[in-house]
């Protein structure tokens, strides 16, 4: 019986970024499209945590914190621009956005 290896890493992370650009395409809520984006950030995460570890090197681990920190300021902006464009127009959808333009 042959251990986990590198494709099983690789084939969960290309599923779990199609599973996001899926809901990034398909979803009108912000909200929604913030989690979908999340969840492409975590598969390139763990591609690249996945070949740090089969290759010797901490390359991919610092790329990961870098993309950690990425997101974690992507999310701030982006529920910035949720919170504003539900105050002015109580709603969430992305088709509001053209809306802050001034």
């Amino acid at each position: 019986m042959e251990g986990i290896g590198l494709n099983h890493y690789l084939l969960l992370s290309a599923l779990l970024f199609a599973i996001g650009a899926i809901g990034v395409l398909a979803r009108r809520n912000v909200i929604l499209v913030l989690m979908a984006l999340e969840l492409m950030f975590n598969a390139a995460n763990i591609n690249l945590v996945a070949v740090s570890r089969f290759h010797p090197d901490l390359t991919g681990q610092i790329f990961s914190i870098f993309t950690i920190t990425i997101a974690a300021a992507e999310v701030a902006i982006g529920l910035g621009l949720v919170i504003a464009l539900f105050r002015n127009r109580d709603v969430v959808n992305v088709d509001e956005f053209n809306l802050l333009k001034g």
